[in-house]
C-alpha cells in the first residue's frame, strides 16, 4: 500500500536520564553516562564502569496497578513507551486500539529474573517459585506489558537480534504501517545490565578496561579498547502520515527507507570485510530513493570495539567517501555505552530529535580518529534533511534506516 510513515513521539530511559528533552540537553552538552558501577560489586573483575540507569523512578511514569507485575526490564521498556505516547499526545481508546501495535527489540531479555528463577527452582524447589516471575522470563514480556499499560491490542512482536535488535524492530514496525496492517506502531528496544551479564561480558574481553588507556568507550578512536556496557530503553511512535495529519500531530520526521544484509562472522565478533555493511546501506538508500550525496548525517553504531568501529568506518568510506567535507558521522555510544537492544531505540529517539532541531550530537571520547571521515566531536548546528541510522550485530548482521526531516 506504500503508506508514508512519520515519527510523532519519542521516549527515552537512559544513563543520561529519562524523557527525550532532558536526555537531549545532556547529550548535546557532551555529558557522559559512563561512570563507576555502584549497584553491584565489580572488585574481582577487570572492568568497573558502565552506563547504568540514572534518576529513573518507574512509579512516576507507569500505572501503579500494572507496575507490580513487571520486572526491571519491562518497567524500563514500558516507561519509555509511555513517554513516547505522551510525547506524541496520542489518545488510545476503543476507536483506535485495534490499529495500534508495538515491536520491541531486546538482546538478552530479563537475565536477572531468569537467574533468580533458576536459583530458586534448584535450591528450594518449584513450590517456592514466585508466580509473578514466570511471565517475565520470556523475551516478549516488555512488549506485552507495554500493550497492557497503554491499552492497545494491535500488532505485537519482539525482535531478538543481538546488538541491532531495536533497529530491526523499527524497520519491522515501519513495514507494518507501509503495508496497512497498523495506523500507529511503537518501536524500539530495551536491555538492562545484570551482575551476571556484566561478568560474562568482562570474561569475553569485550568491555573496556584500564590497561594502558583509561576505562571507557571511545568510538572511532585509535586508542579504543572495548565498549562500556550500557542499559536503558528507547521507543519512538510511528504513524502513517494520513493518521498523523488527521489528528494534527506534531511530526519529528519521516522513516523513508530500510535495508538489511549479513556477512559471515564469528558469533561473538564482527566481519572484517565491509561489503555486507555497504549492501545494507545501499539497500536503505535505494528504498528511500536517495543517493549517498543526499545524506546529511550518519548516526553510527560504533561503540569503542576494535573491529566494529573499523568495519563501520570502512563501510561509510566505501559508500560516501572520506575527507573533512564528507557526511558528518557521530556515535552517541561514547555517552550512553553499548546498551545492546536498548541502544538502537535510544539512538532512534535521539536521531528523531536531531532531525527536528538540526543539531548533531558529539562523539564522546573521540580525540584521535581512526580514519579521515568527517567525525563530529562537538555539538554541531546544521540542517538535517536526510539521516542514516546504522545498526550492527556481532555475527555479521547489518541494519540501515533512512530518517527524513520535515
Amino acid at each position: 500500500m506504500n503508506k508514508r510513515v512519520v515519527i510523532t513521539g519519542a521516549g527515552v530511559v537512559s544513563s543520561l536520564g529519562g524523557g527525550i528533552r532532558p536526555f537531549m540537553e545532556r547529550l548535546l552538552a557532551g555529558e557522559s553516562g559512563i561512570r563507576d558501577i555502584t549497584t553491584f560489586d565489580t572488585l574481582v573483575l577487570a572492568s568497573h564502569k558502565g552506563a547504568l540507569l540514572s534518576d529513573f523512578n518507574p512509579k512516576e511514569i507507569i500505572n501503579p496497578k500494572n507496575i507490580r507485575k513487571m520486572d526491571d526490564l519491562s518497567r524500563t521498556a514500558v516507561a519509555a513507551s509511555r513517554l513516547a505516547a505522551d510525547d506524541a499526545r496520542i489518545v488510545i481508546d476503543e476507536n483506535n486500539r485495534d490499529r495500534i501495535g508495538i515491536v520491541l527489540g531486546t538482546s538478552f531479555g530479563a537475565t536477572h529474573i531468569s537467574i533468580m528463577f533458576a536459583r530458586t527452582l534448584f535450591s528450594e524447589g518449584p513450590m517456592m517459585l514466585n508466580p509473578l516471575h514466570v511471565p517475565n522470563t520470556v523475551m516478549n514480556a516488555p512488549a506485552g506489558h507495554a500493550s497492557i499499560e497503554l491499552g492497545f491490542r494491535g500488532f505485537n512482536s519482539t525482535i531478538n537480534h543481538k546488538e541491532s535488535s531495536a533497529e530491526t524492530a523499527v524497520g519491522f514496525a515501519f513495514d507494518q504501517i507501509v503495508k496497512g496492517v497498523a495506523d500507529v506502531m511503537f518501536a524500539g528496544g530495551v536491555d538492562i545490565v545484570s551482575p551476571l551479564l556484566f561478568e560474562v561480558l568482562t570474561r569475553f574481553s569485550v568491555l573496556s578496561r584500564p590497561s594502558g588507556q583509561p576505562e571507557g568507550a571511545r568510538p572511532y578512536d585509535a586508542a579504543r579498547n572495548g565498549m562500556a556496557a550500557g542499559e536503558g530503553a528507547g521507543v519512538i511512535c510511528l504513524e502513517s502520515m494520513e493518521h498523523a495529519e488527521a489528528r494534527g500531530a506534531e511530526v519529528y520526521g519521516e522513516v523513508s527507507g530500510f535495508g538489511m544484509s549479513s556477512s559471515p562472522a564469528p558469533p561473538t565478533d564482527f566481519p572484517t570485510d565491509p561489503k555486507g555493511y555497504v549492501l545494507a546501506i545501499t539497500r536503505a538508500l535505494d528504498s528511500a530513493g536517495l543517493s549517498p550525496g543526499e545524506i546529511d548525517y550518519i548516526s553510527g553504531a560504533a561503540n569503542g570495539g576494535v573491529r566494529l568501529d573499523a568495519l563501520e568506518a570502512a563501510a561509510i568510506a566505501a559508500v560516501f567517501g572520506a575527507g573533512p567535507d564528507g557526511v558528518p558521522v557521530s556515535s552517541i555510544k561514547g555517552a550512553v555505552g553499548e546498551a545492546f537492544g536498548g541502544a538502537g531505540g535510544i539512538r532512534a529517539a535521539a536521531l528523531a530529535a536531531c532531525l527536528k532541531s538540526g543539531v548533531i550530537p558529539p562523539t564522546a571520547g573521540l580525540s584521535d580518529p581512526i580514519s579521515p571521515l568527517n567525525f563530529v566531536t562537538r555539538k554541531t548546528e546544521t540542517g538535517i534533511k536526510n539521516a542514516l541510522l546504522c545498526g550492527v550485530s556481532s555475527g555479521g548482521t547489518f541494519i540501515a534506516l533512512v530518517f527524513k526531516g520535515q
